[in-house]
């Protein structure tokens, strides 16, 4: 298999990866909804469109804050997506999806946010909700339901270059907490580079000397602005990575440094934080692909509302591709 499928395949995701994998936060995002929206390769000049469904569970543990504040959500997403062969095994595809957030804890936001207690006690339901989760009632009780939303094109010339552009909305639908009503908004743009061919399976007897077909690199920068139209801040991520597949189930590990550079509402300065995913996919049927993953970011330096430890990203879901 090789490691850019030139037809798209899994939120919010929501990516693209070595031997037909990639999963939510680490790598520019093939156009697609974990792994179910890729079909077979397509013939230069061919086309084709199909809706897909991703559900997700995932959860954000920000455990470097004094407070450590957590988010919670199950996304609902709905799409379609569109691609289009292109000569040399390659691909142009466009991805769109909408759906719900079932929100517990805080909203899910752009990372590097810096909480600030203060800020927003004008909102309404601030005291209430932060009392909640401070005082544990309920841990991270359920808050509300958000809109979240995902635009994604990506162009592959052949099956070992790709390049991304994405927007992520997010809609906040009341006032809470540190959350408040309004339109999120993060954009991404990435290229990923295939070392090899991508088709390592150690299930077929693949042993040390086909292990350089499964590396890549990936470079990625994102960017995200508050539904107040707080610029936040954006990060770059020069990462390495690794695929293969055991069988059906494929793997696919990167890591290196974030580059990250805050907005000026924090008062902190630029840093380089460290961090890697670890994504797994494994397809049960022609249309359906369960995916996981568990993205973990360290920071070293801290600040006024900031602090040096762990973030986590964990997920799972299923994508259906009809």
């Amino acid at each position: 298999m090789p490691l850019f499928r030139p037809s798209p395949l899994a939120l919010p995701l929501f990516l693209l990866a070595p031997a037909g994998i990639a999963l939510a936060c680490a790598l520019p995002a093939p156009v697609r909804a974990h792994g179910a929206a890729g079909g077979a390769e397509l013939a230069p000049g061919e086309f084709q469109m199909a809706p897909v469904l991703t559900i997700e569970g995932h959860a954000g543990l920000e455990n470097n804050l004094e407070d450590r504040p957590r988010h919670y959500a199950i996304d609902g997403l709905v799409g379609v997506v569109m691609e289009w062969g292109l000569p040399n095994r390659g691909s142009f595809a466009i991805e769109a999806m909408v759906g719900p957030a079932f929100v517990w804890g805080e909203a899910e936001h752009f990372y590097g946010r810096v909480h600030q207690h203060d800020d927003h006690d004008d909102h309404d339901d601030h005291d209430d909700a932060e009392h909640d989760v401070e005082e544990g009632h309920g841990g991270a009780p359920f808050q509300r339901v958000d809109i979240k939303g995902q635009l994604q094109a990506r162009y592959a010339p052949n099956d070992r270059l790709s390049f991304m552009a994405e927007w992520k909305p997010y809609y906040v639908t009341r006032n809470q907490g540190e959350d408040i009503k309004g339109l999120k908004n993060e954009v991404g743009v990435g290229v990923v580079w295939a070392l090899g061919d991508g088709d390592v399976n150690f299930a077929l007897g693949d042993g040390l000397e086909t292990i350089a077909d499964g590396f890549f690199l990936s470079l990625e920068n994102r960017t995200g602005w508050e539904s107040d139209g707080t610029y936040i801040g954006n990060y770059t991520d020069p990462w390495l990575g690794f695929g293969f597949n055991v069988d059906k189930l494929n793997v696919t590990l990167t890591g290196g440094p974030r580059f990250y550079s805050p907005g000026s509402y924090s008062g902190l300065s630029s840093r380089t934080d460290w961090g890697g995913e670890l994504a797994l996919e494994v397809p049960v049927s022609p249309g359906t692909v369960l995916f996981a993953h568990w993205k973990p970011i360290y920071s070293s330096q801290g600040g006024d509302g900031w602090g040096r430890g762990w973030q986590h990203h964990i997920g799972t879901g299923v994508t259906f591709r009809f």
